[in-house]
């Protein structure tokens, strides 16, 4: 069998005990996944960085992305929550994605990783998308604007979290009964495609006056 094979394999198939103790590697499609949502990531952090710079040295820069009331990206940098930290919450994610595309290449190159990296990433990717779907609240209900690399990163993080989750479940490193996994397995785009749903659903309503006046 050839390396490709037993990627192949190892990408359907959980890990077992030797398997995990010598580390686990990820399937193509994974890691593609992960590279291409880390790059959307980046590039959504990288635009509103820049345009935080440039808010900064003139008070009446208007980034390209405020269009309306509503799609408003320069009310979303000016507000405290985009500063969640202490400093620009995109900063943050040139660094987190830039790790994720890192890790991404690096499982297409081959590597294989134990059970804590797993997990680690599973921790991260967990803490984005609960700092997203903070970020997305603080938008809809308190902001009143949304910004549109926003939405970019928050597909981005939803999508890489679910399939991080699809990846570690399907290896073991995530406990779940049989039947569980095999309908995650199955369905594997439905999850992310009703998250990602049902934030489109609450941007439609919160303004179905403006969409629609």
């Amino acid at each position: 069998m050839t390396a490709a094979a037993v990627d192949a394999v190892h990408a359907d198939e959980p890990a077992d005990e030797g398997e995990r103790r010598g580390g686990v590697g990820a399937g193509r499609a994974y890691a593609l996944t992960l590279v291409i949502t880390g790059l959307a990531g980046l590039l959504a952090a990288w635009v509103i960085t820049l345009d935080k710079f440039h808010l900064l040295e003139d008070p009446d820069f208007s980034p390209a992305c405020s269009l309306n009331p509503v799609v408003s990206c320069g009310n979303i940098m000016e507000s405290d929550q985009a500063e969640a930290f202490g400093f620009p919450n995109p900063m943050l994610g040139l660094v987190t994605y830039g790790m994720v595309i890192a890790i991404g290449m690096g499982l297409l190159a081959g590597a294989r990783h134990r059970r804590w990296f797993w997990l680690g990433l599973e921790a991260g990717t967990l803490f984005g998308v609960g700092f997203c779907t903070w970020l997305q609240y603080q938008s809809l209900y308190e902001i009143s604007a949304l910004c549109l690399w926003c939405c970019l990163a928050w597909v981005a993080t939803i999508v890489m979290f679910w399939y991080t989750t699809l990846h570690n479940v399907r290896h073991g490193f995530l406990p779940a009964p049989a039947g569980v996994r095999r309908a995650f397995e199955e369905f594997h785009w439905l999850i992310p495609a009703v998250h990602i749903g049902i934030i489109g659903m609450l941007i439609l309503t919160r303004w179905w006056d403006f969409w629609t006046g």
